[in-house]
């Protein structure tokens, strides 16, 4: 059954029309990648779903409850978690203090996450527990920032380029948390720029073009369609 259904979305900057009518469906319990080119309106399809950019026309629907119009922290309550690209740890707060700050009551039928859990995915965050999340790294902060989204107990959680910048031993890290998310039955909305990582990852692959869906499937299905890739994904 879809947990998440997006259907008929429409988000403006301005006077920009970014998003074009975007229908999508995200099973619970599952891992879906969200590709494109940058510019393509993945990032803005993750802003407007979350209501920080507000949608101008379509629906948006958690387990059939309306989500579109709603204010962000709303949405939150609803059962959405969303890791932005830019991470946004509070930097004057310990470690500890920011994964406090993300603990939520959570909605029925989420799993209930603990800080403890937090620090066996990453346990280097353990052994900074009590540091400023300022003078943490950029792969700490993205650990720091998944961690605290994690404990408001989502149903579905959205993340923003999750990857980027981060070291390789990092990477694998985090793609291990990912996956383990979506066995723990959190759906994973996932905007990734590294193809290998987005099809590794995911049991569905959705893929962006100028603020329009122009594939569904599988990643084996998108392998068949090499078009797809040269057309929309590929750096000419």
């Amino acid at each position: 059954m879809s947990l998440l259904k997006v259907k008929g979305l429409h988000a403006h900057y301005g006077k920009s029309h970014i998003l074009h009518g975007i229908d999508l469906e995200v099973p619970e319990a599952s891992v879906v990648s969200l590709l494109g080119r940058n510019g393509s309106g993945r990032s803005t399809l993750l802003k407007a779903i979350m209501g920080l950019v507000p949608p101008s026309g379509g629906t948006v629907t958690l387990a059939g409850v309306q989500l579109a119009g709603q204010r962000p922290f709303d949405i939150c309550r609803q059962g959405i978690g969303y890791v932005p690209e830019e991470r946004l740890v509070f930097p004057n707060l310990t470690v500890e203090e920011n994964l406090t700050m993300g603990v939520q009551k959570g909605v029925s039928g989420a799993h209930r996450w603990s800080v403890d859990e937090m620090y066996d995915y990453f346990p280097r965050l353990k052994e900074r527990r009590a540091i400023r999340a300022g003078y943490l790294s950029g792969g700490e902060q993205q650990m720091l920032t998944i961690c605290r989204s994690l404990l408001g107990n989502p149903r579905v959680l959205l993340i923003d380029e999750p990857t980027e910048g981060l070291a390789p031993k990092i990477v694998e890290v985090v793609m291990e948390v990912i996956l383990d998310i979506g066995r723990r039955g959190v759906a994973v909305v996932l905007v990734e720029q590294k193809l290998t990582i987005a099809l590794k990852v995911a049991r569905q692959v959705m893929v962006m073009g100028h603020g329009e869906l122009v594939f569904k499937g599988t990643p084996e299905e998108l392998d068949a369609h090499p078009e797809i890739r040269r057309n929309w994904l590929e750096v000419a």
